[in-house]
């Protein structure tokens, strides 16, 4: 979850010519982003796919503003981005809940740090345990949790700062499928909700088609966007949809879009260990 630094004025993301090259002492640099462009609208739901290492959390990370890019920009709401803020939430891959603080104290961390008391915060972290189903476990110690349980107490403490902007990097990955799903289409009703900005990074092709309103295609290092593809399914969704012709059409068409990136790859390390 960022801290609290600056607020925009609305969830409109621009990533304009964003790139990031790492550089070490011992090695060559990487390139990791190359040339971003991305507009995102205030309300929308986007995620970002691609083979790994192609610089998906990396971009994240620069929309929060804990990595700065090597040229370009990132503007919310028309404001450039230099560092976190209070606009944005990031819920990481792992839960990142403190073992020695209960639930409801978990939740209420981001607002305690923006000085408000926590008197004051404990109703609204109940409300949003309630939202989450969490209402009985406010003062259950992580520990005692199961991994979804911690994931949603981990959405609860992200909306808590009430952001506009909810940045979520493979939050789900670590989970079983069957929570994975319960997890995700809970995401999907809390954000019928609220319809907060989501700029969401996953592996999981049919987990991007089902939550989201497009999906980004990443290239393989340097990370660019090589296509976006429109989701044009029904909204509200429910699991059901995944069982559709057009639900399987759309995972095959970003599928085929990986994998030739992916063989690319491939082919380019085999030339250069020859």
């Amino acid at each position: 979850m960022s801290s609290a630094t600056t607020t925009s004025v609305s969830g409109d993301i621009a990533i304009d010519k964003v790139s990031k090259v790492f550089r070490a002492d011992t090695s060559d640099p990487v390139v990791a982003l190359d040339g971003i462009d991305l507009h995102i609208r205030e309300g929308e739901f986007v995620s970002i796919v691609g083979a790994s290492g192609s610089g998906k959390s990396t971009l994240l990370r620069i929309v929060d503003g804990l990595t700065a890019p090597t040229e370009g920009t990132v503007k919310i709401g028309g404001q450039q981005i230099t560092k976190p803020g209070q606009d944005r939430g990031f819920v990481f891959q792992q839960d990142r809940l403190f073992p020695w603080r209960t639930i409801i104290d978990n939740v209420v961390l981001g607002l305690e740090l923006r000085g408000m008391k926590r008197r004051e915060a404990r109703p609204r972290a109940q409300e949003l345990l309630g939202i989450m189903g969490l209402a009985k476990f406010a003062h259950s110690y992580p520990s005692e949790l199961s991994g979804g349980m911690r994931q949603r107490a981990n959405l609860a403490r992200a909306y808590a700062i009430e952001p506009q902007i909810l940045i979520m990097d493979e939050p789900y990955a670590a989970l079983d499928g069957q929570t994975r799903e319960m997890m995700q289409q809970f995401l999907l009703e809390t954000w019928d909700r609220h319809r907060r900005t989501v700029l969401f990074v996953t592996h999981q092709i049919d987990e991007a088609v089902y939550l989201s309103d497009r999906v980004v295609v990443f290239t393989s290092r340097p990370g660019r966007v090589k296509e976006t593809i429109d989701i044009d399914l029904p909204r509200p969704r429910t699991l059901s949809v995944k069982r559709t012709p057009e639900f399987g059409r759309l995972v095959d068409r970003i599928w085929s879009s990986i994998e030739e990136e992916v063989k690319a790859s491939m082919s380019l390390e085999m030339e250069m260990g020859r």
